[in-house]
């Protein structure tokens, strides 16, 4: 065999001019024809075809004909390399090996095919047939590749229990092959309004489309699909609803901003890795489905066949690469947690957040966003200054200074830094200002009380406290993932306001769960999700029994004698916690609270958040109450 080349065309040119040998002449003249013949069907448009001599002439028909053959491929160019050519008088004979890649990495479709050549008047041309396409092509067939999805794997929670599998939905979108280009926009600008999808890039996404392709407008439940879109779409030029079953959670919330979801791939998925994408694929298009669309996808198969095109019945199969189903992707939830948390959230207009954390291994149980997150990850990626909850992390830096939480502390109503004034919170209770205990300070909340202890620290105590407790260093937990931040103040004022979690302070509901989490194990709790994604501690001192007991000690007396009340009849172990209030200019100009909650019970640890709320004790305190009280239940 030998490969095709530009320079091998050239010398057989010469060779075929300049050589006196009638039969070196034939030979090469031969090798030339079926030369050019193997170069011209490596483009399956059929153009390349034009440079070829064919008995009987009548190039264009062939080539239109190789290329209608051809076209089912879906794009996919054969190699094609040319064996040794054999001339006998005025006839000959040559083999073409075919080579399609019908599938990246994995074996290809290869076969020969046979060649007639006639000399007429001095030149060879090509007898054509349609085995010189495939050796077993007639007439009336053409070839024709399709993708065999391969099983997606399923998404399992705590116990193995299935979260995302395959659910039965009714996609609706518009079919190209029944409505004409003049019509295309229209019919997808009057489907996009009627299923409520955005309505410029979907019009545009029909145009783009091929003749041939169905466009998906969007994918309902096949229960919850609207009664005004079965009644209507019909209506509507090319509309078709297709029943199919996609990759679901139990519902359409159910951790939907972690979790993600599976559709048609994006123009820019198939840019990015055209060997894996295709027009018309269902993949991963966000959250854990996109980041494990690879290990949860598997690998597609396809099968190539010869397709009659004027005669009824099967398709003929050629050759075809197995699919290879998916393997399931394991996480920590807890899917009857999950569904507590979001069903206490549901209710709630601001944007809100709940994590439930088992400090005994670190385990996510749940990450619930509550609807005013617009769908946005706020459970484990947003970023907010976590007020109060953070004197959890500055407690721990003024102990190892030196206090004890019977150590005495001032808690003034007000105290000015730099000529900012702080204060505590509206109904905090008079009867705790003063001379006070740290533990007392820890369980009224009294920001005066830390802020006057500034002078105790040193610039780096408060960050070394935080990494002690898990915040403001960052692991890759195979999802994303915000672990907060204690930034050095850049004046008194910012230092002041960083003891009580406001300045540079910065975590998520997530990290916070996890602090009061390393409060109630007393070792560092590193939160973890993803089954196979190994989570390992960072560089920081750890806890030690001592640290850890005085902190626990104080945490309980947020419940029995502070701001966490509401806490303290909660059926089982005795519960730790900090409520906590942040301050911050809403889009309107005025100021606004962030209300945060955080405890601990058991082998549980919960932080709840409210974006805009009153404060943490009344307005996340009562969600992460009911939390607890039916955790026990769920239990």
């Amino acid at each position: 065999m030998r490969r095709i080349s530009v320079a091998l065309l050239t010398c057989l040119l010469v060779l075929a001019g300049c050589s006196d040998d009638g039969d070196d002449v034939d030979q090469a003249g031969a090798d030339e024809a079926v030369d050019r013949l193997a170069v011209g069907l490596v483009d399956p448009s059929g153009a390349g075809l034009a440079e070829v001599g064919f008995v009987g002439g009548k190039n264009r028909p062939i080539a239109q004909r190789y290329a209608d053959v051809v076209e089912g491929m879906d794009g996919i160019e054969p190699a094609i390399e040319p064996g040794a050519v054999e001339v006998d008088g005025s006839t000959a004979t040559a083999t073409l090996t075919w080579t399609w890649q019908v599938v990246e990495s994995e074996e290809p479709w290869t076969y020969e095919t046979t060649v007639e050549l006639e000399k007429a008047g001095g030149e060879w041309a090509v007898a054509w047939v349609p085995t010189i396409i495939e050796p077993s092509l007639a007439d009336h067939e053409v070839l024709d590749a399709t993708t065999i999805p391969a099983t997606r794997g399923e998404i399992l929670g705590a116990g193995g229990e299935v979260i995302v599998t395959d659910r039965p939905v009714v996609r609706f979108g518009i079919d190209r092959v029944r409505v004409s280009d003049a019509e295309a926009a229209g019919s997808a600008r009057a489907l996009a309004e009627l299923v409520g999808v955005d309505v410029a890039p979907y019009v545009r996404a029909v145009r783009a489309a091929g003749d041939r392709a169905f466009v998906e407008a969007i994918s309902f439940r096949r229960a919850e699909v609207p009664a005004e879109v079965l009644a209507s779409y019909e209506g509507i030029a090319g509309a078709v609803a297709l029943a199919d079953d996609i990759s679901l959670a139990p519902t359409r919330e159910f951790a939907a901003p972690i979790l993600g979801r599976v559709g048609p791939v994006t123009a820019e998925m198939i840019k990015e890795d055209p060997d894996r994408y295709r027009v018309g694929d269902i993949a991963g298009i966000s959250g854990l489905q996109a980041r494990y669309d690879e290990q949860l996808g598997g690998s597609p198969g396809r099968l190539v066949e010869a397709v009659s095109e004027t005669e009824s019945g099967p398709a003929r199969d050629l050759f075809r690469v197995q699919e290879s189903d998916g393997d399931p992707l394991e996480l920590t939830l807890d899917p009857d947690l999950q569904t507590e948390a979001e069903a206490l959230l549901a209710d709630v207009t601001s944007a809100s957040a709940l994590v439930a954390i088992r400090p005994s291994d670190g385990a996510i149980l749940a990450a619930a966003n509550g609807p005013g997150t617009g769908g946005l990850n706020f459970a484990t990626y947003g970023q907010f200054p976590p007020g109060s909850t953070f004197k959890i992390v500055s407690s721990l830096a003024l102990l190892r200074a030196g206090l004890t939480p019977d150590s005495t502390v001032s808690c003034p109503p007000t105290l000015t830094v730099d000529g900012k004034e702080f204060g505590n919170y509206s109904d905090y209770p008079s009867s705790a200002n003063g001379e006070i205990p740290l533990r007392t300070a820890v369980a009224q909340s009294c920001n005066t009380a830390f802020i006057g202890a500034r002078d105790e620290l040193s610039a780096d105590d408060l960050a070394d406290a935080a990494a002690s407790l898990g915040l403001g260093v960052d692991h890759d937990l195979g999802f994303p993932a915000y672990f907060g931040s204690v930034e050095p103040p850049a004046s008194e004022t910012e230092a002041a306001a960083d003891l009580i979690g406001q300045g540079t302070v910065l975590a998520s509901p997530m990290t916070m769960a996890a602090v009061i989490a390393t409060v109630r194990e007393g070792r560092l709790v590193v939160p973890r999700l993803v089954e196979q994604v190994d989570v390992s501690d960072h560089d920081h001192a750890p806890l030690t029994g001592e640290e850890a007991a005085e902190l626990q000690d104080m945490l309980r007396a947020v419940v029995t004698e502070g701001s966490g009340s509401q806490l303290a009849d909660v059926p089982g172990p005795p519960v730790i916690a900090k409520t906590g209030t942040a301050e911050f200019v809403g889009a309107d100009g005025t100021v606004q609270t962030h209300a945060w909650m955080v405890a601990a019970q058991g082998d549980l640890a919960v932080a709840a958040f409210v974006e805009v709320g009153e404060s943490g004790s009344r307005t996340a305190g009562p969600i992460l109450e009911e939390f607890l009280r039916a955790s026990s239940v769920v239990e």
